[in-house]
């Protein structure tokens, strides 16, 4: 009896040696990886905060992707966006040896997920549990997967039957996909237990990478160069000549890995050619990024198409990724750009859900007029646009926010008044409070 025993042992012992690594790695006890579907005009670059809480809990920065695709749909078909997302989670699952992934999902891309996960009882296999936020409502948890749904502002009425319902109602549209009070609910809802912290938690040496794209598509900046700077937080300035890196831009617009400090400021110049740079300015990172986002455009293309160059005037623009109110008085936001208040309640009420805006000399008649926003930029979706003069040459430009819930807290960043007629300037604050 025992030889049999010692002999079935054996039999056993072999059949794992001869398993795949994936299966025999497979982990059901770990973190599962992340994967995040944006909304319309979105990116993997409204996830970012969450990742890097994700990161500050165990998180391996490699188990946290954003699946990205063209929301205006002349690039790719839903089709598309489903065959790459199939392939996307049988590469994580065969990296990481997990057995599922975990999907979140914001606006459009919850009526995408929950059409995929409804799709197929082997792609709602693969899915562990499902987020949805601030999106589409449904009878019930789509492809019978576990699902939390997250809503913001607006009725609350809303929900999806059969799944665990939570209701932000003084979150706005994107900021219920990057506030922590999201972050603590998905993360105890896949985990089973709270996280230590929901604050983005510094290191000191760090790496950085992602995609150079154009805006709205998410199709790569192919034929462009990155160079990355470290500048001065005081001036913007470059604090010296040569880039601490330079990638060229090819195919999806990928970049990195960088390696930096995560207390550094730093420029990310998109070179299209030498009379067309594309300068974009961030806080600090605090800590390794994986998602970064450089969202540009072709020279003359786009919404920057739009905006009037000229060799005096600098042309900025700014993003966050929770919307900026300029009609709520104390409990909305304040900007300052060179120290003038620039959010009102034309350009920026809480309706329009502004997360990016567009600030030059409209006219160039060096006068600035904040009486009503510029039309083209207000009709497009989460965008608005403001007549503000801005010099240039021999000064710089500072940005300046008080954020609403921030206790006081200000983000700023200060960047060279580079000329309109060649560069562009774009910078992005935090959505965080740290």
């Amino acid at each position: 009896m025992l030889r049999r025993l010692i002999a079935l042992f054996c039999v056993l012992l072999m059949s794992v040696s001869v398993m795949s690594p994936a299966h025999a790695d497979r982990r059901l006890d770990g973190p599962r990886p992340v994967v995040f579907v944006h909304g319309f005009s979105g990116s993997a670059g409204q996830f970012e905060t969450q990742a890097r809480r994700l990161a500050s809990n165990g998180y391996p920065a490699h188990y946290i992707e954003g699946h990205e695709y063209d929301s205006t749909f002349s690039t790719n078909t839903v089709a598309q966006v489903f065959a790459s997302l199939d392939q996307r989670i049988a590469r994580l699952l065969d990296e990481t040896g997990a057995d599922k992934v975990d999907l979140l999902a914001h606006s459009l891309g919850t009526a995408l997920m929950q059409s995929y996960l409804r799709s197929s009882p082997a792609r709602a296999a693969t899915v562990a549990h499902y987020v949805n936020l601030d999106g589409a409502t449904a009878e019930s948890p789509p492809g019978g997967v576990p699902t939390l749904a997250v809503w913001g502002e607006g009725p609350t009425e809303r929900s999806i039957g059969g799944a665990a319902n939570v209701y932000f109602s003084g979150q706005s549209h994107t900021q219920v996909v990057t506030s922590p009070e999201t972050f603590a609910r998905f993360y105890e809802f896949v985990n089973g237990r709270a996280p230590h912290t929901t604050w983005i938690v510094p290191q000191g040496r760090i790496s950085l990478s992602g995609r150079a794209v154009l805006f709205p598509s998410n199709v790569g900046a192919d034929g462009a160069r990155l160079e990355i700077y470290r500048v001065n937080p005081g001036t913007g300035e470059r604090l010296g000549h040569t880039p601490l890196a330079a990638y060229p831009l090819t195919g999806d617009g990928s970049w990195g890995p960088f390696e930096g400090w995560g207390d550094a400021s730093y420029e990310f110049a998109v070179v299209w050619s030498e009379t067309s740079v594309h300068h974009l300015y961030f806080q600090p990172f605090l800590r390794t990024d994986r998602l970064v986002r450089l969202l540009t455009s072709r020279p003359g293309e786009g919404l920057s198409g739009l905006v009037e160059t000229g060799d005096h005037h600098s042309a900025l623009s700014i993003s966050r990724q929770k919307e900026w109110w300029g009609d709520q008085g104390q409990a909305g936001d304040s900007l300052y750009i060179n120290g003038r208040q620039v959010l009102n309640a034309a350009n920026a009420p809480r309706t329009k859900r502004v997360i990016g805006m567009f600030a030059y000399d409209a006219g160039r008649d060096r006068v600035t007029d904040l009486a009503e926003p510029i039309p083209e930029f207000f009709a497009t979706p989460f965008i608005t646009g403001m007549d503000v003069y801005l010099p240039a040459g021999g000064h710089s430009t500072s940005i300046v926010s008080r954020p609403r819930g921030g206790h006081g807290r200000i983000d700023a960043v200060v960047v060279p008044s580079w000329p309109s007629s060649e560069h562009r300037i774009s910078v992005q604050l935090n959505d965080h409070p740290n």
